[in-house]
């Protein structure tokens, strides 16, 4: 996004609803989990920071109840818009360049989404200014620079292959400006806020359908650039989403590191 190419993974692309559906079954029972243990619950007010699809949205709402409040924002409204009715409301938000769109919320959320924003900072302080006192602020983001393959047990051709493959993907997300190693920084950055009572885990799969899945729609998403930075060949992907879909590779995903803070 720096170098003016735009996020790579586009909502918009046929792939990207493969990709959510993904997120979901890998990650939604992580964020789920933490929200539970945050309290979330009636009468909340609720920010969804780059909603993307709409799982989260909708268990949020079933969450906070007629009394209270999910906001739901991202550049790109396209996927979560089902989700626009009370208590949830849409709206196209830049959280990297514009001013929160309110403040007085109970928690802020985002998943897998300041990783790939260029004013990073700006964005965190956005997120912050919007808590009231004794707000939660949750944030979920991959660091794939911690765990950098796809298949950690590199022990044959496909393997190789698919950890090739995978570094080119990271470049590529490298060169638009994504923090490769953003994840494990998150506890740092909360406390160097303000923040209080910081802690931080990790979600590490290792091998599993929706990984599979997940591989498959991001390598099907990324081809034309893939191939056209020299990075792969047709043949070479072909052969990849073939050994993809045969079952027969571990693959797993970046470890996502959830890092949750109160607003003092």
């Amino acid at each position: 996004m720096t170098h003016g190419e735009g996020y790579l993974l586009d909502n918009r692309q046929a792939e990207a609803g493969e990709r959510f559906d993904a997120f979901t079954r890998l990650f939604d029972p992580v964020t789920f989990r933490h929200m539970e243990a945050l309290g979330v619950g009636s009468g909340w007010r609720c920010w969804e920071v780059g909603a993307g699809g709409t799982s989260v949205v909708s268990w949020l709402a079933a969450r906070v109840g007629p009394g209270g409040r999910v906001l739901a924002t991202d550049i790109d409204t396209s996927r979560v818009a089902p989700a626009d009715r009370a208590p949830v409301e849409v709206r196209v938000h830049d959280v990297g360049a514009e001013e929160p769109p309110e403040e007085g919320f109970d928690l802020v959320h985002a998943r897998l989404v300041l990783v790939h924003v260029p004013d990073r900072e700006r964005a965190l302080r956005s997120m912050i200014k919007a808590l009231r006192p004794g707000g939660r602020l949750l944030l979920e983001d991959a660091d794939p620079a911690l765990q950098p393959l796809l298949c950690p047990d590199e022990h044959g051709p496909a393997e190789e292959l698919a950890n090739r493959l995978r570094g080119g993907f990271r470049r590529l997300l490298a060169d638009r400006g994504a923090d490769l190693s953003y994840g494990r920084r998150l506890p740092r950055l909360l406390r160097e806020a303000g923040l209080r009572q910081v802690e931080a885990d990790a979600y590490f799969p290792v091998t599993s359908a929706a990984c599979a899945a997940l591989e498959s729609a991001t390598v099907r998403q990324i081809r034309d650039r893939l191939t056209g930075a020299g990075l792969a060949t047709d043949e070479e992907i072909d052969r990849h989403l073939a050994n993809v879909a045969s079952g027969a590779m571990d693959l797993t995903t970046a470890p996502m590191i959830s890092a949750w803070a109160t607003k003092a």
